[in-house]
């Protein structure tokens, strides 16, 4: 078929299905174009080189009625949020090709149109991949890639594990170490699996590591990475802020989750981009505690940190602030630190620096700093001595993962880096932890705090509490009801 005839009939295709499936809401994405992802994989074809493939499994099924996400991986690299999908980029003949499952139309009927095998021109056309095949030929393909004259091809592969929603690579990394621990369990990883699955199929390639390649891609974000980057720290401060309006003593930790979520999904967010981290009092002395079931109390501090998926980005952005709405003196020295610590490293952040430089210099900042300072308890004094030591501050990429993947450590950095400024001490004597945390955007000429509107300083974040919040227009009611 030649090209220009080639070129009408998918336009035409795509004039015709394109009504029927804005009505059917097909699952496919609208913030990347075709070029954007095409762009991506071309980075992966010039980095495998010409005796190579790379082969990305996508996410497999929802079980019951949990909904589908894709991994964040095939997002990247398609923005299709088919399941049971895979993508061969082929160094050889530089050509893409998806494996997508046949039209179930018994589940379409139920669950809405869904991108198959079936709609290959539509989606060449959304993707900018050369070619759609149901996947019963993958295997066939692979073999075409050079098994039976050629010099066997390298295969690429992702054997770090993949996120898929509210994760990031650490945390699964730990998981999987625990799961691995367990005489009982053990299962190997579906990545494991599915390099086990190609080994027994076809030994005679030599699998490498793809990740490396793909988390040096991420680190760098595209504008159009930084705009959804940038919505979702709006969102997760418009919940913060909505969470700081709707504190009082006796208001429940999850009470607060409950306002900031009310705020994610209205501003069209599909759930957590990680599990809140809301702690009053001592909780907040746990770095990630989950379980928000204590109520707050007066004379308290609560911390919290928490940020959206939104459309496949999240954020990370953290606030601590008085229970009944006024720092006392004690706390205001605090926390008057750790805001100075906060605008100390943001002041140094540039292209070309590191994340050495910045601490040292910052440090250096909060030395003059400290110079008169008093603090209420000597153990308050000894934790923020301690702190400007401390090299944790600058801490960790943001993009699709909340702990993204990539390091913005010991590296110049790089105008499109996102990554968390996250000052904060310890008080073991008390069990007290103080911190807040910033998204900062690197520039082609400095640096920008995303989340610079979300209320830091003493002045704002009292004035924000004082504000009529959402859980008092609606408070919760008793249960059970009596009838």
């Amino acid at each position: 078929m030649g090209n220009t005839f080639r070129t009408f009939v998918t336009a035409m295709l795509f004039c015709v299905v394109r009504p029927l499936l804005s009505q059917d809401n097909p699952h496919y994405q609208t913030d990347f174009t075709s070029e954007n992802l095409t762009e991506r994989r071309t980075k992966i074809l010039d980095a495998i080189g010409n005796d190579a493939i790379a082969l990305v499994q996508g996410a497999g099924g929802q079980a019951g009625f949990s909904i589908f996400r894709q991994s964040n991986t095939f997002y990247y690299l398609t923005g299709l949020e088919t399941d049971h999908a895979y993508l061969l980029i082929n160094g050889k003949n530089k050509q893409t090709t998806l494996y997508l499952p046949h039209r179930d139309a018994g589940r379409e009927q139920g669950q809405g149109k869904v991108l198959s095998a079936e709609d290959g021109e539509l989606v060449k056309q959304l993707t900018g991949v050369e070619n759609v095949k149901g996947y019963e030929f993958l295997a066939a393909d692979l073999v075409g890639t050079g098994l039976i004259k050629s010099a066997t091809p390298l295969l690429y592969t992702p054997l770090s594990p993949s996120e898929t929603g509210n994760d990031s690579r650490d945390e699964l990394l730990y998981g999987q170490a625990r799961t691995a621990s367990d005489p009982w369990d053990g299962h190997a990883t579906k990545e494991a699996l599915f390099a086990q699955k190609i080994n027994s199929q076809f030994p005679q390639f030599e699998i490498r590591d793809l990740s490396p390649i793909l988390d040096g891609m991420r680190l760098i974000k595209s504008k159009e990475e930084i705009g959804l980057i940038r919505k979702a720290t709006q969102i997760a401060g418009l919940g913060i802020m909505e969470a700081m309006r709707s504190t009082k003593p006796g208001i429940y930790e999850y009470q607060l989750d409950a306002a900031a979520k009310y705020v994610f999904y209205l501003h069209g967010a599909r759930g957590d981009g990680y599990a809140s981290i809301i702690g009053g009092g001592t909780n907040a002395y746990m770095g990630h505690y989950f379980h928000k079931s204590d109520a707050l109390r007066a004379g308290d501090l609560v911390l919290m940190d928490y940020a959206p998926d939104y459309r496949y980005y999240t954020s990370d952005v953290t606030r601590i602030w008085p229970v009944n709405g006024t720092f006392d003196t004690a706390q205001k020295a605090l926390y008057q630190f750790i805001v100075a610590y906060r605008d100390a490293l943001f002041k140094y952040i540039r292209p070309g620096v590191t994340s050495e430089e910045v601490l040292d210099r910052a440090a250096a900042d909060m030395e003059r700093y400290l110079v008169g300072k008093t603090f209420a308890k000597p153990a308050y004094l000894k934790a923020v001595q301690e702190g400007v030591k401390f090299r944790g501050h600058f801490q960790h990429p943001v993009g699709m993962a909340v702990h993204d993947v990539g390091s913005v450590h010991r590296v110049p950095l790089r105008a499109g880096m996102v990554f968390t400024i996250d000052p904060m001490i310890w008080i073991p004597e008390e069990r007290l932890y103080i911190r807040i945390e910033d998204v900062a955007l690197v520039t082609e000429d400095g640096v920008e705090n995303l989340s610079a509107f979300v209320p830091s300083s003493l002045e704002d974040v009292e004035k924000t509490i004082k504000e009529k919040g959402l859980i008092e227009f609606r408070p919760t009611d008793d249960l059970p009801f009596k009838n």
